[in-house]
């Protein structure tokens, strides 16, 4: 069974840190690429980074990110533990949704929520200002 688990959200304040996880399994996790969305109340759900495969484990492979968020996000990836990391720093109250994480057999990464096959339920964060 492919399971998708995002941990790691909860309330911070604005210009805090938080990181993400989403654990993987039922699927072989080196041959997907990995994505983050979020949905904030009333919005359509959008790419916030992704992460491409790469050509061994010892290395991430490419990555994307939404504008909003270069500088300040970053996107990991452990194969050892098939998980996937979004380290958040400098948080902004417009980052607050619940996030998903996704994977999909993507060439490359994609932040179009079209090519992903599998999702996870979601992990709420929530920044005050």
């Amino acid at each position: 069974e492919v399971q998708l688990v995002e941990s790691g959200g909860g309330l911070v304040q604005a210009g805090g840190s938080l990181r993400l996880s989403c654990a993987a399994s039922g699927f072989t996790f080196a041959d997907y690429a990995i994505g983050w969305f979020r949905q904030a109340p009333g919005k359509e759900r959008e790419g916030v980074s992704c992460i491409s495969i790469s050509d061994d484990t010892y290395t991430d492979g490419d990555t994307h990110y939404m504008g909003s968020v270069k500088g300040r996000f970053t996107i990991s990836r452990d194969y050892a533990k098939n998980a996937v990391h979004l380290q958040m720093n400098n948080l902004k109250p417009e980052d607050t949704a619940v996030y998903y994480c996704a994977a999909g057999l993507i060439y490359g990464g994609s932040l179009s929520e079209d090519e992903y096959d599998y999702w996870g339920q979601g992990t709420q964060v929530t920044v005050s200002s």
